[in-house]
C-alpha cells in the first residue's frame, strides 16, 4: 500500500484493489491536486477545502457520512464527531474515518476539533496509521494533538492540516507538533509505502511532502 500526501487534510491511499482520497482540497487552500483519479472519496464535512470533487477523475463513490461501507475490497466507518469543542455549535460537525484496506486500518481525523470522548476511542479501535490535523487555527492543535497520540498509540502517525510554503493561513507548522512528541529533527519523504509486516511496536511519526515542495 502506497499513502501519498496531496496537502491540507487530502491524502490518497492506494491499495491493491482501490484508491482511495481522502478530503480533496480546492486550490483555495494553496495546493493544486491536478487531476486525480480515485475509486473512493471520504469528505469529513462540507466545504472546499475537504470536499473539491472538481479535482478528481474516475467513477468513483463519495462517502459523506457516518456509517458503514464496503466498496472494492475496502471497508470505511464513519464516525460523527464536531469540528469545534462545543457540539459542533461554532464550526458543526466532522466525520473521522476508519478505513480497512489491504489488512491495514487507517484513521483520518478530518477536521476534528476536540479530545476523544472514551466511546469514540472505543468506536475507532485500534490503529495502524493515524491521519492527524496538526496545525491550530480550525482543528485540534499541536498540544491536543500530541495528547491524541499519546491516547490512541497508533503505530504510524502522519500529520496533515498544518503550515507550508503552500498555505497563507496562520497554521502552526509540523515542528511544533513534532517537538511535543519529542522530536528535534525529522527527515520528510515522498510517500509511504507499507505492509503489515513493516510495522514496527513503537509510535513513527511520518512525516510527508506535498508535491509541489
Amino acid at each position: 500500500m502506497d499513502i501519498n500526501w496531496l496537502g491540507h487534510s487530502c491524502f490518497k491511499i492506494k491499495g491493491k484493489e482501490a484508491v482511495l482520497v481522502t478530503d480533496p482540497c480546492s486550490p483555495q487552500t494553496g495546493y493544486a491536486l491536478g487531476k486525480v483519479k480515485a475509486d473512493i472519496v471520504t469528505v469529513s464535512h462540507n466545504h472546499p477545502g475537504h470536499s473539491y470533487l472538481d479535482g478528481l477523475e474516475g467513477e468513483y463513490k463519495v462517502i459523506k457520512s457516518p456509517g458503514e461501507y464496503e466498496l472494492k475490497g475496502v471497508f470505511v466507518t464513519g464516525i460523527a464527531t464536531h469540528h469545534d469543542k462545543v457540539d459542533g455549535q461554532e464550526r458543526g460537525n466532522n466525520n473521522v474515518y476508519v478505513i480497512e484496506i489491504d489488512g491495514i486500518t487507517i484513521c483520518h481525523m478530518g477536521d476534528i476539533g476536540h479530545l476523544l470522548s472514551s466511546k469514540i476511542i472505543e468506536d475507532i479501535g485500534s490503529v495502524g496509521i493515524l491521519l492527524l490535523p496538526v496545525g491550530g487555527l480550525s482543528t485540534i492543535d499541536s498540544t491536543v494533538a500530541a495528547e491524541m497520540v499519546r491516547t490512541m498509540s497508533p503505530r504510524i502517525v502522519i500529520p496533515m492540516h498544518y503550515k507550508t510554503a503552500a498555505v497563507s493561513r496562520e497554521l502552526e507548522p509540523v515542528d511544533k507538533f513534532l517537538k511535543k512528541l519529542g522530536i528535534n529533527e525529522s527527515v520528510s519523504q515522498p510517500k509511504l509505502s507499507i505492509n503489515k509486516s513493516t510495522f514496527t511496536e513503537s509510535t513513527q511519526v511520518i512525516v510527508l511532502n506535498y508535491p509541489n515542495q
